[in-house]
């Protein structure tokens, strides 16, 4: 039975790091509460009732009694293990770690459903994924829309002129015309922007075998992808680094 004060939400682990002797924290990606940082007394001991369940890559179903600083983390079970075929590939295993990255920068202490569901799809999808950036960059292209930060993909970000266009700005908030093009803009194939629509709008199979034939297109999605969520999110992402340099 829950305490007073007590709350049960689905969570997902997004990281964990050892605290005073025998207890843990714990970062939760949770359904209806938001981020949730919280400790898990004990769970180090042998005899732990949850302590191997509180690991990334796993979904639970949490029972969190809310404290000034951290809530404490008094029950959890098992919903879902993603690790299964992200944790024995590094690619995968870099890719879902830059997605739980990503959702901590974007979440708050506010429920955000939407965000939570995106989670779990992106590591259901990935868990078995023949090209893990192509779901990290669907992940990333989604929570930007969300986000109200979708970078403009066929109309300049600048005068609304119809594209197809070469150029793409950041700061501009995307694909900018021959006339608005600033500074620094990368010069791009149409053809990657067209790539970027169709993942955002969810035909990942019509872009995976492009991009099988044309593999330097899979490069430019993700570069331009990841260059547009840095600048929003204004923060460093070192697993986003870490996949990079993978």
């Amino acid at each position: 039975m829950a305490r007073r004060g007590s709350y049960r939400d689905q969570a997902v682990v997004i990281r964990s790091y050892d605290f005073a002797e025998a207890d843990r924290v714990v970062v939760l990606l949770t359904q209806h509460h938001g981020v949730v940082r919280s400790v898990a007394r004990g769970v180090r001991r042998a005899k732990s009732r949850f302590g191997s369940r509180v690991q990334p890559f796993v979904e639970l179903d949490v029972l969190l009694y809310p404290g000034k600083n951290l809530a404490t983390l008094s029950g959890a079970d098992t919903v879902r293990y993603f690790g299964s075929g992200i944790i024995e590939d590094y690619q995968r295993y870099t890719a879902a770690c830059a997605m739980l990255e990503i959702a901590e920068s974007l979440a708050h202490a506010d429920p955000d459903p939407e965000l939570y569901s995106s989670v779990t799809r992106a590591l259901t999808s990935i868990q078995h994924s023949p090209e893990p950036v192509l779901d990290l960059d669907i992940f990333i292209l989604h929570v930007m829309k969300i986000s109200g930060w979708s970078p403009s993909l066929f109309y300049c970000a600048q005068c609304n002129a119809p594209g197809p266009h070469r150029s793409f700005h950041p700061l501009s908030g995307g694909a900018v015309c021959q006339y608005c093009r600033p500074p620094g803009s990368f010069n791009i194939d149409p053809e990657v922007l067209h790539l970027m629509w169709l993942l955002q709008e969810g035909h990942r199979d019509v872009v995976l075998e492009t991009v099988r034939e044309h593999p330097e297109y899979l490069l430019s999605i993700h570069k331009l992808s990841a260059v547009h969520l840095r600048w929003h999110l204004e923060t460093r992402l070192p697993s986003l680094a870490i996949f990079d340099e993978a």
